[in-house]
């Protein structure tokens, strides 16, 4: 299952006013709506890919004490192409964006988010 995970907590009340809809032309990906939970631990980003075919799924974003893990939402499950797991780093990129200390210590998606690898 392709995942990403962050060294600490993110508070996904503040993300939810910092998040801005995530396009990009080609394959086409959109992640547009975040969900999130009123304990502030689970988000859901509604996604769109078209490559090969049409995909419509949730990313799951888990925000405990001292990580944060990005990945597929298991309700959804779409096909892992290549455009499903950009959509994954896409998201984190913006949340490194939006929090620069935040690094990202354990992936299998390190060729899509083109950033080093941090040892925990």
């Amino acid at each position: 299952m392709p995942h990403i995970v962050l060294d600490r907590k993110l508070d996904l009340f503040d993300f939810a006013i910092l998040f801005k809809p995530i396009f990009q032309k080609s394959p086409l990906i959109k992640i547009h709506e975040m969900y999130t939970n009123v304990a502030g631990t689970n988000s859901l980003f509604s996604t769109v890919v078209i490559d090969s075919s049409h995909r419509d799924y949730f990313i799951q974003v888990m925000s405990s004490k001292d990580r944060t893990t990005i990945r597929l939402f298991p309700g959804t499950d779409p096909e892992k192409t290549d455009a499903v797991k950009q959509s994954l780093a896409n998201l984190c990129l913006q949340i490194l964006d939006s929090y620069p200390d935040m690094k990202v210590v354990k992936s299998n998606l390190w060729e899509y988010l083109k950033i080093p690898i941090v040892n925990e």
